[in-house]
Parts: structure tokens; sequence; C-alpha cells
């Protein structure tokens, strides 16, 4: 009897090393950090090292242990755990403690950002070891009642779509952090936004109800406001235009609560419709029959056209998206990273948990506009670029191309016409992309970072022959710059790819069965082979970015600032925050099937019941 009977140890989990090994890192830097500035550097990596490795070996024992055969950090127990309020709220945590330390403790400020920030990244290791992908419907559910009288529960839980951007957020947020290292300035504020920026997208991704989903897609948007407003770029006159921070900011602040606004008279009509704020209860009801509108009526086109402007200007799509060059632009690196990353991806995560499963019928009816859309978006997008002279807002102009194909894929799995094989790999390769935009864009922003803080401009005419003078940076730009046009054994190949497989195939399908479409059903066929050209235009524009930057002569400038030791290669922050990034470049193009295989029971449960 006893304790021996029920506690013995066992193999540790192969996740739970990873998230093991990062939080004792975390923990041994945050006490080298706090050390250095007082004891010196010999005294920061002893106390590093010691901490570190103690944490290790007590976190890898309470990794083996167990208690009545089943590991602490197993999926039993963890589903016992309230995990996803702990991802959730553990940023707001950190940003009131940030917020704590005297102003004069900068070590100790982003120091502590930095632990606060890796313990959601653990989690989301732990949640994404724990999930099983051969279930369907949501898992780790938290449910409990909150404002009982209009129905609204506290109700968080995630699947298959969800775990992957969970685990990019608390990525991005994590190595946002760790680059911004360099800002003196406000720290305080600025970690402290930054956390609480991490509060609000995670939520997106975790809330499974209208009013909690539409609170946390509210407070995105404040903590970015102020990063960029704050800490972008100083106000500049141009013309009659005052650029700068403080409009891309406004900018943006006006373009995201329009959608919003629309995005709230829509749910409030779901509601008065249904009776209930609860996305699962919703998706469910509908996947059994039930239609939240009358189909075909004036009210049912006004709420999908609502939601889906609410999404699309977050994305953003054609023609919405005018507000994110100019927010890329005068943003701070970091903000960038998380923008482009992170941010753009609550309309598109939107459009595949909201849209999709809620109003299939209006979807499926209007998918041929949405198409058309996507299509422009993808073409358009890349043209733009190819004219780009400032690197950040070539890249911008490269985001709304990249993400027309997630809206293509995504319109494409709405189309009733087609069977359900082509709808499921579009879909899939339309999260695929998603995860990897994220992964490579914002690895692209980080390294536009790396080299303005060097030569403080990002204007290519004066770019030229950095290979010769920045080797390792030359090298890291050009593998991201090659994942980020679809080269084959990278990331983004494969998602472009599965996209356009999809695409085809459903588009070839609809017009040999002669499925009545909007627009005729040959029409989808062109608009998908019209969208391929994206492909083509998106390799000019990066290849000659790289063939500019990388190659020929440096310029005499770029000479003097070398000489000077101003130009010099990269140092071990800004390594140490591409390595993560670049390794899921590799990773994803030559074995996509780990992240696929999570995503896919998912998407299939998702579309099953709309697929005749």
């Amino acid at each position: 009897m006893g304790i021996s009977s029920n506690v013995a140890f066992g193999p540790v989990p192969g996740a739970y090393w990873l998230w093991t090994l990062i939080l004792s890192l975390a923990v041994g830097a945050y006490v080298g950090g706090l050390i250095l500035r007082r004891d010196g550097r010999k005294a920061q990596i002893t106390g590093a090292a010691v901490s570190a490795a103690v944490l290790f070996v007590l976190l890898a024992l309470a990794g083996g242990l167990r208690v009545q055969g089943e590991s602490l950090f197993g999926p039993q127990v963890l589903a016992a755990w309230p995990v996803l309020s702990l991802i959730t709220f553990l940023p707001l945590v950190g940003a009131v403690i940030v917020l704590c330390l005297p102003r004069e403790r900068y070590d100790q400020i982003r120091w502590t950002s930095l632990l606060v920030s890796l313990f959601p990244l653990g989690l989301s290791i732990a949640l994404w070891a724990g999930l099983d992908p051969s279930k369907t419907g949501f898992q780790f559910v938290e449910q409990a009642p909150w404002i009982t009288a209009v129905g609204i529960n506290y109700h968080l839980g995630v699947d298959g779509i969800s775990v992957p951007m969970v685990f990019l957020t608390a990525l991005l947020t994590t190595l946002a952090i760790l680059y911004s290292f360099i800002i003196t300035d406000r720290p305080k504020e600025y970690f402290a936004f930054f956390l609480l920026l991490e509060m609000a997208m995670i939520g997106v991704f975790v809330a499974l109800n209208f009013f909690l989903f539409y609170i946390f897609w509210e407070l995105s948007l404040v903590p970015m406001y102020f990063l960029i407003g704050l800490w972008g770029a100083p106000p500049r006159q141009e013309g009659r235009i005052v650029r700068g921070g403080p409009y891309a900011a406004m900018k943006f602040f006006i373009y995201t609560l329009v959608g919003s606004v629309a995005l709230l008279l829509a749910i409030l009509a779901i509601y008065f419709r249904t009776g209930t704020f609860d996305i699962a209860e919703l998706i469910t009801r509908v996947a059994g029959g039930e239609r939240i509108f009358q189909a075909g009526t004036v009210g049912a086109a006004l709420a999908f056209w609502a939601l889906f402007v609410g999404f699309a200007i977050k994305v953003p799509s054609f023609p919405f998206h005018t507000w994110l060059p100019d927010a890329h632009v005068e943003a701070p690196t970091a903000g960038s990273v998380i923008l482009a990353g992170v941010l753009l991806k609550l309309g598109c995560y939107g459009l595949i948990r909201i849209l999709l499963p809620l109003m299939p019928n209006e979807f499926n009816h209007f998918a041929p506009v949405i198409v058309i859309l996507a299509m422009i978006s993808i073409v358009y997008g890349a043209l733009v670029a190819m004219a780009q002279w400032d690197l950040k807002k070539l890249i911008a102009y490269s985001s709304v191309n990249h993400m027309g194909y997630v809206v293509l894929g995504v319109a494409i799995a709405a189309m009733a016409g087609a069977e359900l094989t082509s709808k499921a790999i579009a879909l899939n390769g339309a999260l695929l992309q998603m995860f990897n935009h994220g992964i490579i864009t914002g690895g692209l922003f980080f390294l536009v970072g790396v080299i303005y803080e060097r030569v403080h401009t990002r204007d290519l005419h004066v770019y030229g022959g950095l290979r010769r003078l920045v080797p390792a940076y030359a090298g890291i730009w050009g593998v991201t710059c090659f994942a980020s046009l679809g080269l084959p054994g990278l990331a983004g190949f494969v998602s472009e790819f599965m996209v356009f497989r999809g695409a085809f195939g459903a588009a070839l399908e609809i017009t040999k069965k002669g499925v009545e479409v909007l627009l005729g059903s040959g029409a989808v066929l062109v608009l998908v082979a019209v969208s391929t050209l994206g492909i083509v235009f998106t390799a000019a524009f990066l290849l000659w970015t790289i063939q500019r930057m990388l190659f020929g002569m440096p310029k005499e400038k770029f000479e003097e600032l070398h000489q000077e030791g101003h130009l010099f290669d990269m140092d071990l922050r800004e390594i140490v925050t591409m390595v993560p990034l670049l390794a899921f470049m590799v990773a994803v193009g030559v074995y996509p099937a780990f992240l696929v295989d999570l995503i896919n029971q998912a998407v299939t449960a998702l579309l099953r019941p709309f697929t005749g």
C-alpha cells in the first residue's frame, strides 16, 4: 500500500524534453541577466549554468514521475489542467509584473518579459503533444457560467486548426521580445504591450464563445496601435500628409475598427436568430442541418458580407489591404513581425472557424466572388511588390500575395459542387500556408530590422554586395527568400502546392459536373489558372531582391560603414532569433506530415457535413 504502489518513474514524454530545455535555458538566461550588471560576465555564466542545470534536472524528474501509471504531463493529466486559461492569461500576469518593476531596472524588465513569454511557449508545445489528432471536436475544453442572464459562458477549446496558431503566436512573441532587447525607449510599456498583445491573439484562437472571441479580437487592436504609434517611425512630412508611426497607427485603428463594427453587427444578428453566443454549439447545430438564416434572403447575405468584411480587413484581402503597407513601413521591427506573423492570421482564422461552418450555404453561393478577390490579391500583391524599392513595403505587399493563397483555399473549400478530397486538400493547404507565412515572413521582417539597424536605410537603390560584407546574413536572407517564393524542400512550396492541387481538383470537378455556380461553372477553373501567375511574379520579385541586395559590388556607403565597424554580420542574439524559424522552414518543407496530420482530421470533420 502507501505511496510506493502509486508512484513510480517511467520514460519522459518526447515533447516534454523540448519545453523542459526551453524553460531551463530561459530561467538560466534570466538569472544570468540579473547577475550580469552587478557581478560581471563570469558570475553571469556561472549563475546561468547552475540555475539552468538544477531546473532541468528537477523538471526531468517531474516528467518521468508516474502517479497511478499516468505521467504528470500526459494527455489525461494535462486535460485536467486549465491549460488554455494558463496559456492565455499568463502574459497578462507578466505584463502587470513588468509594469510594477522600477523603470531603471532595464535588464530585469526585458529578462522578465522574455521569461514570461516562454511559459506560454512551453505550454503550447505540451498542448501540441497532448492533442489527439484522431479525435473529432474540441479538446482541452474549459467551460464555466459567466454572464448567465444572456447565456454567455466562459468557453475555451482547441483542435487541430487552432493549436498550430497558438504555438505560432507563442513562438513569434518570444522571438520578438528577444529581438527587442535593443529597445531603450520606455521599455516597461513596450514589453507590457507585447505581452498584452500575446494574450489577445491567443485568446482569439482558443475562444469558443462569440462574446469572448470579440473581446479578444478588439483587445488585439489596442497594443498594436500603441506599438506602431509610439515606437514606430517619427512623423515626417510627405506632400500634404504627415506620415510616420502615429499616421500608420491611426490608419490601422480606423480600418480595423470598421471591420470590428461589421463583425459585431453580424454576431448580434446570429445571437438574435439562435439565442446563443456559443460557437461550438452553433457549429454542431449547423452541421446537423439547422440554418441560422433562411437561404437566399437579404438578411443572410448581409450577415455573410458583414462577417467577411470584418475578417477580410484583418487578412487583409483585396480591396481592404491598403492599411497594411503603411503599418509595416512605420512599425518597429518586432511589431512588423507580429503583425505579419500572427495578426493577419486572426482574419484567416475567422473565415475558417466561423464563416465557413456557420454559413455554408451563403459561402457556397458567394465563393466565386471570394475566389476573384483571392486571385486579385495573389496577382496584384506580387505585381505591386515588384515595383517597391522600400524593403518593408515590398514584404508587406508580398503578404497580400501570400494571404491570397489562404483565401483561395478557404473559398474552394466552401464550394458544394466539389468532392471532399479536393476541398480538404485546399483547406489543409490554406492552414499550412497560414503557419508557413508566419514563420517565413516573420523571419523576413526580422532580417530587414537587422540590416536597417546597421545601415539605417531600406532603399534598395543603395544595396548591393552584402554577401561580401555580411556572409552569414546573406545566406540566411537567401534561404528565407527561397522559402517565401516556394522552392521545393522549403516550407512555402508545400502549402502553395496543396492549395493549387485542391483548387484545380475542385474546379475541374465543378466544371465536369456542370454544377451551377455564380459566374458559371467554368469561371472557377479560369480564375484558379490565372491565380497561378502569382507564383511566377512572386519568384520574380524575390529573386530580383536577392540579386539586388546580395550580389554585385558593395556600394561606397556600405563599404565605409563596414570599414568603420557599423556594418557587421549577425550577432548571437540575432542568430538565436532566426534559428527556430529556419528550422521550421526546412522541417515543414522536408516533412510536412507532422503538421498536416494534426490539421487534417479537424479539416475533414469541418467539411464533411457540407459535402454532398
